[in-house]
């Protein structure tokens, strides 16, 4: 089973107080190259949050990138071509979808090219949205 993990399990699993902490590391650490990936997309988010956080809560740049580096080991790391992002912006604008659901299209897109059967998330309803063949996948942790 190939899993997608988005950018929301990676931060739970980054800060140990974070409430899905625990089941987004045990997803995490169960996967490797050949059983799980995440966008090279998910990778600028998760590096924007962590180093972006408030606070106490605020990673180092050396922090974040510590741990996407142990992400990259772990996970196979997907990109899209120019023609994947003209279809996915074409089918986002068929769907009406506006604003910053267009990035859950695109990682919903290097899921289904992956040939993902499941996308991990904590947020349900961001991939559930883009049509019947994503929200199939979607699941929690």
């Amino acid at each position: 089973m190939k899993a997608f993990v988005d950018t929301s399990v990676l931060v739970a699993s980054f800060y140990g107080e974070h409430e899905h902490h625990k089941p987004s590391m045990a997803l995490l650490l169960g996967l490797n190259k050949k059983t799980g990936c995440t966008a090279a997309h998910c990778l600028a988010e998760v590096y924007s949050v962590l180093t972006g956080m408030p606070g106490k809560d605020r990673a180092s740049p050396d922090e974040a990138l510590l741990f996407l580096g142990d992400v990259v080991e772990r996970l196979a790391v997907i990109t899209l071509a120019a023609s994947d992002y003209m279809e996915v912006l074409t089918g986002a604008g068929s769907l009406g979808l506006v604003g910053g659901g267009i990035y859950d299209a695109l990682l919903a897109r290097c899921a289904v090219n992956a040939k993902a059967r499941a996308i991990y998330t904590w947020n349900l309803k961001h991939f559930a949205r883009l049509g019947d063949e994503v929200a199939a996948l979607v699941k929690r942790p």
